[in-house]
């Protein structure tokens, strides 16, 4: 699978424009199946923690955490619970089917409940 980072490669399957979430959304510009690969969160390493900003661990180590200061469309996903999409580690799944023109969400997770 080749992994879909750049903006110009992002753009036939997600697009960014207002939200009835929050500020600006990133939605599907197809449509998605369960379990279909959207795209990878792209960006420098994270220096401190901020807007577009994705933590990254590895279950089997929480020890093992970095941040990725997202540069690409991904960085417009808005929190939803349970969010129709999901990542592992910066792959972007889609956790359900989902159809052209739908606003794509995640979970951001339990830290972002003091937000809510």
């Amino acid at each position: 699978m080749k992994l879909l980072t750049k903006n110009s490669e992002l753009r036939a399957r997600v697009f960014a424009e207002s939200s009835r979430i929050h500020g600006t959304g990133l939605f599907a510009a197809c449509a998605f199946k369960q379990g279909d690969y959207i795209g990878s969160y792209h960006g420098p390493r994270a220096k401190r923690n901020g807007a577009y900003v994705l933590w990254i661990f590895d279950p089997d180590d929480v020890t093992d955490i970095y941040g990725i200061s997202g540069r690409n469309l991904l960085r417009y996903l808005n929190h939803s619970r349970p969010g129709n999409t999901e990542f592992e580690s910066a792959e972007l799944y889609a956790r359900i089917d989902i159809c052209k023109g739908d606003e794509l969400t995640f979970d951001y997770g339990d830290e972002w409940q003091d937000h809510e």
